[in-house]
């Protein structure tokens, strides 16, 4: 499985970086885009990774913000097979509260009829190697940074997330954000054990540009000692301050940034 960073807030100099999130995944049955980012950045640093977009064949949008599903329009005029999954609620409406406003961070609705579309609702099997699930767990953490978050006119919960496992020599989750908390998504499995997770753990607010307090990332950084065998490779909205204070603790913790590549 080959796995590049494709958005991703900060670059590793090869790229261009920018607020948002895409991977770009090679398994043996599939070649896959996890999340789209905002805007032309997916199509820019493709180019410089010599990615050919076009031969994408599933595309998995993680939730309704527009940080990973801005490109979507973008992407389906380039690529005319792609199958794109997302939850049924991804494309209601979606809000962050800056100040005393509510700003729209929604995907663009007119997408949502197209034939290339499927929502799903709730956890779905694409096939053999491809699983996409909800966090189902009764684990009670939740990122302060997700009070400013909006489905509509109540607070977020998230419902329009999904995260991706792919079981191949080893089973890997990926997450868009995470909102639903990375231990949450991690109990999520009664009989498999994830080798890897990857992606973001939601512990900074970009509008405040505050990072959660340090009483969540105790509780986070003792959860994640029952997942000491687990390699996490984590970026965008854990933000770096949290990345440092639980890289400090943990051994199995990197930051993925954009432009990076790895193979599993």
């Amino acid at each position: 499985m080959k796995i590049i960073a494709l958005v991703e807030n900060i670059s590793d100099g090869s790229v261009k970086a920018k607020h948002g999130l895409s991977f770009y995944i090679e398994t043996n049955k599939h070649k896959i885009l996890f999340d789209v980012g905002p805007d032309k950045t997916l199509f820019e640093n493709a180019k410089r990774k010599n990615i050919d977009l076009t031969k994408v064949d599933t595309v998995i949008i993680s939730h309704g913000h527009k940080d990973h599903g801005g490109a979507l329009k973008k992407f389906m005029e380039i690529n005319k097979n792609a199958r794109i999954y997302l939850q049924k609620s991804a494309f209601d409406k979606h809000l962050v509260k800056v100040l005393f406003l509510k700003i729209g961070i929604s995907l663009d609705k007119r997408l949502m009829n197209d034939q290339r579309i499927v929502l799903i609702d709730g956890d779905h099997r694409i096939d053999d190697e491809l699983m996409l699930f909800t966090a189902n767990s009764n684990d009670s953490f939740h990122s302060q940074a997700n009070m400013n978050l909006y489905a509509g006119k109540q607070l977020d919960d998230f419902r329009h997330e999904h995260n991706l496992l792919i079981h191949e020599n080893k089973n890997v989750v990926f997450m868009g954000c995470g909102h639903s908390g990375v231990i949450r998504i991690l109990k999520s499995f009664s009989e498999i054990r994830p080798d890897y997770c990857i992606g973001g753990f939601h512990l900074f607010d970009p509008v405040s540009k505050k990072t959660v307090p340090k009483a969540q990332l105790d509780e986070l950084s003792e959860a994640l000692e029952q997942f000491n065998d687990v390699k996490f490779y984590t970026c965008h909205c854990t933000g770096t301050d949290a990345y440092r204070y639980l890289k400090d603790r943990h051994k199995n913790i990197s930051y993925f940034k954009c432009g990076r590549q790895f193979e599993i």
